[in-house]
């Protein structure tokens, strides 16, 4: 009788599962289950795009393997990194976040399983990881110790259930994920300064918004000055909840000083308090504590403004310091409903956006004087209609009546002119989308949206040149840029002929978001321009796994380019790639 010989091989074994998984199904069953979808599919494509394997996806967890270690670690950061991204707009107890653990062993092969003390292994350093967090097997950290620059904190041996020889443990850094790590950057010929998010000291989620709001405004308040360098929120938000040292701070932003403090709400009293560092020397510039009642919360954000702007010692115009000093609203209850209206904008979903739209329209029937709550509700009936939640066009016209509504109310608000910009960009306007970017501009020379909104209504006229360096500029300011930015920095170098370094952008992008069409669109345009047809068939089927419905007859409509012979020869282009006629 012949015994069938058992099948083994060496190979690295993700094993990730999700925090928290009974508690977020017993608070909202429906909710988790479509969430838990999105982002196991979003896991199981980067695991694909990193030549790994999903060998089992049950319940919450998930298992892939990869024939290379560095493969493994890449993907997993990456993970995080998008993962990261989803949750940043939802509230702390709504966040889904994925524990992850990785090793390196043995297994046994049936089929396409795979069995034994390796998986067991990786399945128990994952229950050893925090939420968002990865811990790999010491087998693991010495494959890739010389090769990945990444933080590495040895958290000793640990016994695993089911595996005879404990197993060292590494947590793995992955604040800095590596697509988005910002270079060193040249400090500014001016004061530069970064506020990190407010610590919220209640510890309550449900007061994030609060301690969110009051930073966001603070930064905004401070951008407004033509005499100073201030980094975006996206990115000083990309800090939330890490203890880092202001110096990393300062190195990794490319800034001189940095703003920290915290917020404590009791009944209707509030606490801040706020410190201002010098990011080189480490010395306290200025700081100070606010014991003051909600109803002063203006004043409160307006006097630290001014105490920052004092400590740097800058030049601050008059019509700055009164665009800077104007009371948002006259109702502290109607700027609260905006402050949540504000985080729900952000969350990005569908669901979220219908109720950022309500807290909006609760803040204006409270304040109908109330100009930023019109630049909110403004914004999310643009993305009701940008990202087609709805077919109806009325939301954009919606969107343009609410932003003209915005700047009767408050003429120095310059996220308005923005909204109205990009409003007439999509209807086709051109020379009033530049004219109403620039407004915005001149009104608040730091933000970093601006500069990106400027770059894409330059590319679609055709002003490529320009476009690349507005693109630049905002990429300056939001160095953690979404990735929106990187994929106008690739339209902007294809458009100037700049093919090699368009590539690459388009690659980065889709290490990111693999399902973003449009870069998958461009790259078959350069590859077939280059004779390069198996990569650009090789593009389309990445199209159509995306869109099987995907017709190239459809493009003129879907970006507002105004010389239409760049769609011309894109619908050429994918015909050749075997896309369509």
């Amino acid at each position: 009788m012949t015994t069938q010989k058992v099948k083994r091989k060496l190979t690295a074994i993700l094993s990730a599962d999700v925090k928290g998984y009974s508690r977020l199904m017993g608070e909202d069953e429906e909710w988790t289950v479509r969430t838990l979808t999105a982002y196991k599919d979003i896991i199981g494509k980067l695991v694909h795009q990193h030549q790994g394997r999903v060998v089992d996806a049950t319940g919450d967890n998930l298992m892939a393997e990869f024939d290379s270690v560095v493969d493994a670690v890449q993907c997993a950061l990456e993970i995080q990194e998008e993962l990261s991204s989803r949750n940043a707009g939802l509230p702390v107890d709504r966040k889904m976040e994925f524990r992850i653990g990785i090793n390196l062993g043995d297994v046994i092969v049936k089929g396409d399983r795979i069995y034994g003390d390796g998986v067991n292994a990786a399945a128990r350093l994952q229950g050893l990881a925090e939420g968002g967090g990865i811990c790999i097997s010491g087998t693991v950290y010495d494959q890739i110790e010389g090769k990945l620059r990444l933080d590495y904190e040895f958290l000793g041996e640990k016994t695993v259930k089911n595996v005879k020889k404990p197993v060292r443990a590494y947590s793995v850094g992955t604040d800095l994920a590596l697509s988005r790590k910002p270079g060193r950057s040249e400090l500014p010929d001016k004061p530069s300064i970064a506020a990190l998010p407010f610590v919220n000291m209640n510890g309550d989620p449900q007061l994030d918004y609060l301690s969110d709001g009051i930073t966001e405004n603070l930064i905004t308040n401070l951008s407004k000055i033509s005499g100073l360098f201030v980094i975006s929120s996206n990115s000083a938000f990309t800090y939330k909840g890490k203890a880092v040292k202001v110096e990393q701070v300062g190195e990794e932003l490319g800034v001189r000083y940095v703003l920290e403090g915290s917020v404590q709400k009791a009944d209707n009293r509030l606490r801040i308090s706020a410190q201002l560092i010098d990011a080189v020397s480490g010395y306290h510039i200025w700081g100070e504590q606010y014991d003051r009642d909600m109803q002063d919360i203006f004043l409160l954000q307006d006097d630290v403004t001014e105490k920052i702007i004092a400590a740097l010692r800058v030049k601050v115009e008059k019509a700055e310091i009164e665009r800077v000093l104007r009371k948002p609203s006259a109702s502290l209850e109607a700027y609260d409903y905006a402050l949540r209206g504000r985080a729900y904008l952000n969350a990005m979903t569908k669901e979220q956006n219908a109720q950022a739209q309500e807290l909006f329209r609760v803040a204006i029937e409270l304040d109908p004087g109330f100009a930023g709550a019109y630049v909110g509700l403004g914004w999310a009936c643009f993305n009701a209609w940008a990202h087609l939640w709805n077919l109806d066009p009325q939301s954009l016209d919606t969107a343009v009546e609410l932003a003209q509504k915005a700047i009767a109310l408050d003429p120095s608000l310059p996220s308005a002119y923005r909204l109205l910009g990009e409003c007439h960009l999509w209807k086709r306007q051109y020379d009033e989308a530049i004219g109403e970017i620039e407004t915005a501009i001149a009104l608040d020379p730091n933000d970093a949206e601006n500069y990106a909104e400027l770059s894409g209504a330059l590319i679609w006229v055709g002003r490529q040149e320009e476009a690349l360096a507005q693109m630049e500029k905002a990429i300056r300011l939001n160095p953690y840029y979404p990735v929106r930015y990187l994929f106008g920095l690739g339209l902007a170098q294809f458009s100037i002929q700049k093919r090699e370094e368009a590539i690459a952008s388009f690659k980065k992008v889709l290490t990111r978001a693999p399902d973003f069409l449009w870069a998958r669109l461009l790259l078959v345009l350069i590859f077939v321009e280059a004779d390069r047809m198996e990569e650009a068939r090789a593009e389309v089927s990445e199209v159509l796994r995306i869109d099987p419905n995907f017709s190239p007859e459809t493009l003129s409509e879907m970006v507002p380019f105004r010389d239409k012979t760049v769609m011309e020869k894109m619908t050429v282009a994918l015909h050749k790639a075997g896309l369509g006629k």
